[in-house]
């Protein structure tokens, strides 16, 4: 019978906050709050959509299926990271694992994609007003936001089944809060650089392309907006895109940080941090930048509130 020191697992043990008593108290907390701040406040956005009949337009419409992906996003990770903390029962079954590298990958991929839509909507509303509505129909949002769910899922499909026929035998301690492709990819004895080449072909297909479609238009709303004479115009045609520009810097910044490195500079303190922004506070931070930002949203807001 041949001898193999190859022993497959079953379960992965992911890491905790903290290993100190007081710490894990504190960020369980602080996971907790923002947890309660991102449900509330993408739930918040939702209904204020639904209800106010001057946000049924192309752009609330995406925003509303932004908050949905947000929601979901923070989902897969928030809630078992503060099991693993309260209880310190640090396992993850190999499916379990499995599930939620899938959503989590499907749902950031969603995100960027959503994002592209968004900066699509404001470049058709800028550059190209008078047909606003005849290109950006209803039919149109629809097709285009189902696309980008279906895009996403089935690329996640695809990763994380290359990912999961892996043969995890170096360990099954994976140093990271949740499951994800760069800490499971070490715990493989086998080479990896086929699951590297698809996550890079993954996110340049639609992290990078999805970056430069924005990058593109609002270059192009840059150039429109220069060319309106009146201040106050251009000012609140910018007024409309800042909201969505900040967004775009903060989700694109943190995910291209953790995903568009090379293999020989990964630092797996340095993607606890990044993950951590992409995946639990941008998803708090976008409602409350489309809120605080956006005129239309905070008058809908005081018209429930009254």
């Amino acid at each position: 019978m041949e001898n193999t020191n190859e022993t497959y697992v079953k379960e992965f043990i992911l890491l905790g906050l903290s290993e100190k008593p007081g710490l894990q108290v504190t960020f369980s907390l602080l996971f907790l709050l923002i947890y309660i701040v991102t449900f509330t406040g993408n739930i918040l956005i939702i209904i204020i959509v639904i209800v106010s009949s001057q946000l049924h337009t192309p752009m609330y419409f995406f925003l509303c299926n932004l908050s949905i992906v947000d929601i979901c996003f923070s989902s897969t990770v928030v809630p078992k990271i503060l099991i693993i903390t309260i209880t310190q029962d640090r396992s993850i079954s190999f499916f379990g694992c499995a599930t939620q590298l899938y959503f989590h990958l499907a749902l950031g991929g969603s995100e960027c994609l959503l994002l592209t839509v968004m900066a699509f909507d404001r470049y058709t509303a800028i550059c190209k007003p008078l047909l606003y509505y005849a290109i950006v129909h209803k039919n149109l949002c629809l097709h285009l936001v189902i696309g980008c769910w279906i895009i996403s899922f089935l690329n996640s499909l695809i990763l994380t089944i290359l990912t999961f026929q892996l043969p995890f035998c170096k360990s099954n301690i994976i140093n990271h809060f949740f499951c994800e492709m760069p800490p499971l990819f070490h715990l493989s004895c086998q080479d990896t650089w086929a699951n590297e080449l698809a996550k890079y072909i993954s996110v340049g297909l639609i992290v990078l392309c999805s970056f430069l479609v924005i990058l593109v238009s609002y270059f192009c709303i840059t150039l429109t907006i220069l060319n309106i004479h009146s201040t106050r115009e251009r000012q609140k045609a910018f007024s409309t895109c800042a909201s969505h520009l900040t967004v775009v810097t903060l989700y694109y910044g943190t995910i291209m940080l953790m995903h568009l490195r090379p293999r020989s500079s990964y630092s797996p303190e340095l993607n606890r941090v990044v993950t951590i922004l992409y995946t639990v506070v941008t998803p708090m931070l976008n409602p409350i930048i489309y809120s605080i930002r956006n005129k239309d949203v905070k008058e809908a807001i005081k018209k429930m509130l009254k």
